[in-house]
């Protein structure tokens, strides 16, 4: 027996005009399980949505508290960064990263989700004859939507399916057609959790750097692969990355997940120096501006935005400086979500669920912010629509581009009380499908 009336999940659905609940986003899956809390009382454990469930960092809170008593919320703030931002991010990224960016090239942008907009939108103009992004999947589904609503093609791969060197073959196979323009992926993996080895991102480095296609490394979670400690500035081991291997790269990272400050829509686009100052005669004759950390800056986030909140930035100063310095270690405070996630499985695992994607190349795939749920043959549809009607959310990782069959879930919402609920909700569900 269900935990909720599946008409009114099915109702609730059809009044939001989501014809397909499988294919819903991850807003319009929270939006369908809020809707039926209130129409039935009864709480879900939120796995859709990946909001931080982590208090948002003091050090952060304080400097824009401080920011704007001094009054900078009268001030627009400058496009391409105040000087303090742009200076720390520099820091943090040879603290975290060992990696040399000048602080010219460190652009604090509207959330990861305006960087990798931004990003997309300008390889798009580079050369009219590269008109598709690569995705190497699974990954965020709102960076696809952005290419949809840029109108630019898309290319796209599950990246378990072709780990170690087998990604050589795989990648220069779509570089060498000549149209891809730039190439995206997010490491640690939303949704799988998998994260690039040294071997792999050497491989898209090199390749990216033989056909001249520009690599866009999401590291919204970045140093939270908790097998290793990352968590000492200046000292290896150090999170892993493309810029290793090309100058032709953008890092995006955001304060939302490793600071806990999402609320506040700040991130970092930090671009390679030899790109930052790269001229095309593309953006010369369109803008009349050629280099593409100018473009970047002063006509796609001048357009989009204006700049970042002016308070937020003197916070994401604040916080990365303070990380740098060694006073604030971001790292310890988001193992948490290791913790949570690690309980969770072992639910799972005793109610007849399997986890996904399990393994990351030869290990088991970490434990942290996003794991993948699957169980027995059901297909990814009707898992999340069986999993609504007991109380359970998640997106079905077809949305996500995976080629396998389960839900994605986020442990970031998880409260003491809902391990007891998830165990009885679990069990119930076990004891019905099971037979």
């Amino acid at each position: 027996m269900s935990i909720i009336d599946p008409k009114i999940v099915d109702e609730v659905a059809r009044e939001l005009e989501i014809n397909d609940i499988a294919a819903a986003s991850i807003r319009q899956v929270g939006a369908i399980v809020r809707n039926v809390e209130q129409r039935t009382g009864v709480e879900y454990i939120h796995f859709e949505m990946g909001i931080p469930g982590l208090p948002p960092s003091q050090v952060g809170v304080r400097a824009e508290c401080e920011a704007l008593e001094r009054g900078v919320a009268s001030q627009y703030p400058i496009i391409d960064g105040i000087q303090p931002v742009k200076e720390e991010a520099s820091r943090f990224v040879k603290a975290f990263l060992d990696t040399d960016i000048r602080p010219t090239g460190c652009i604090p942008t509207v959330g990861s989700m305006q960087a990798s907009f931004a990003s997309l939108m300008l390889c798009s103009h580079l050369d009219p004859k590269r008109d598709t992004v690569l995705y190497i999947d699974p990954g965020f589904p709102v960076q696809k939507m952005q290419a949809q609503v840029i109108g630019v093609k898309v290319a796209s791969f599950d990246i378990a399916d072709y780990r170690g060197k087998n990604l050589t073959e795989k990648i220069e196979g779509y570089f060498a057609q000549g149209n891809i323009c730039a190439v995206l992926y997010s490491s640690p993996n939303n949704p799988s959790w998998m994260c690039l080895n040294d071997e792999e991102l050497r491989i898209i480095g090199t390749l990216a750097a033989k056909y001249d296609v520009i690599v866009i490394e999401d590291l919204a979670y970045m140093t939270m692969d908790f097998r290793r400690d990352m968590s000492r500035p200046f000292e290896p081991p150090f999170q892993p990355t493309v810029a290793k291997y090309t100058d032709n790269y953008v890092l995006l990272m955001s304060a939302s997940k490793i600071f806990s400050y999402a609320g506040q829509r700040i991130a970092l686009a930090c671009i390679s120096d030899k790109l930052y100052e790269r001229h095309y005669e593309s953006l010369q004759e369109r803008y009349g501006i050629a280099r593409f950390g100018a473009a970047f800056a002063y006509v796609y986030l001048y357009t989009f935005s204006s700049g970042v909140s002016h308070s937020a930035q003197y916070a994401m100063a604040a916080m990365l400086k303070a990380a740098c310095d060694g006073e604030y270690n971001f790292v310890y405070d988001v193992k948490e979500y290791a913790t949570r996630t690690a309980r969770i499985k072992d639910i799972l695992y005793r109610n007849g669920f399997h986890i996904v994607y399990d393994k990351d190349d030869e290990e088991p795939v970490s434990d942290g912010f996003f794991f993948t749920i699957g169980y027995g043959s059901m297909s990814g549809a009707e898992l999340l629509k069986n999993l609504l009607y007991y109380g359970i959310s998640g997106i079905d990782l077809a949305t996500t581009g995976s080629s396998r069959q389960g839900i994605r879930a986020c442990s970031s919402n998880i409260k003491p009380h809902h391990y007891a609920l998830l165990e009885e909700r679990l069990r119930a569900f076990n004891e019905r499908y099971s037979r």
